[in-house]
This record gives C-alpha cells, sequence and structure tokens, in this order.
C-alpha cells in the first residue's frame, strides 16, 4: 500500500518549524530529509524514523516496524501531532545521522 499525498502534506505541515526539510518520492512513499541527511520516511501511511540513540531516548516505547519487507527495522512515530516533539527528535538525531553519500562523477 502506498502512502497518501495527504498524509505527507500533514506531516510536512507538523516539521514546519524545523529549516531544510526536503522529501524524495520513492516506489509509492516518501524519503524526509533533514539538511541534507536522511531522518525516515513515510511507508503505508506511518511515519518512520532511523533507530538512532537519540531518537529511542525520546521514544522508548516506541515500536520497531518495517518500512517494508527486507528493510532494516525502524521506529514508529506515534506522537505526530507534537510539532515540538518533532523538533527535538530531528534535531536529537542530527548529529547521529551519517553525512549524505557523495555522488560520484563519470
Amino acid at each position: 500500500m502506498a502512502s497518501s499525498k495527504e498524509y505527507l502534506d500533514f506531516v510536512l505541515e507538523q516539521l514546519s518549524e524545523l529549516t531544510d526539510i526536503t522529501y524524495k518520492s520513492m516506489m509509492g512513499e516518501y524519503i524526509i530529509y533533514y539538511q541534507g541527511k536522511i531522518v525516515g520516511g513515510i511507508y503505508d501511511d506511518r511515519f518512520l524514523v532511523k533507530p538512532e540513540k537519540s531518537a529511542i531516548k525520546l521514544m522508548p516505547n516506541a515500536d520497531y516496524e518495517l518500512p517494508y519487507e527486507g528493510a532494516k527495522e525502524m521506529l514508529l512515530v506515534d506522537d505526530v501531532d507534537n510539532k515540538d516533539f518533532f523538533v527535538e527528535l530531528f534535531n536529537s538525531m542530527y548529529e547521529e545521522l551519517p553525512a549524505p553519500k557523495v555522488k560520484k562523477k563519470k
């Protein structure tokens, strides 16, 4: 099941307090970037983030879910209605996230 554009728009509105939020559509789902780093994504109208230490600390009871078959487990963000929580979550995760891969020139 693909994610809806309406859910993407809702999540982007919740993230509007943050600067440099971008997304990329990928096979009916959406990858969410914060300042160029992948934080998580929207899969089957669920917002999932990478299980970084800071995210686990902020959401100790979060469910681990698969974004799609064969993927690594991610954390389900239940508190999607709380803009302040999103700001805290993304800012705390940022330093732990891997730097974007540099594309090789041919």
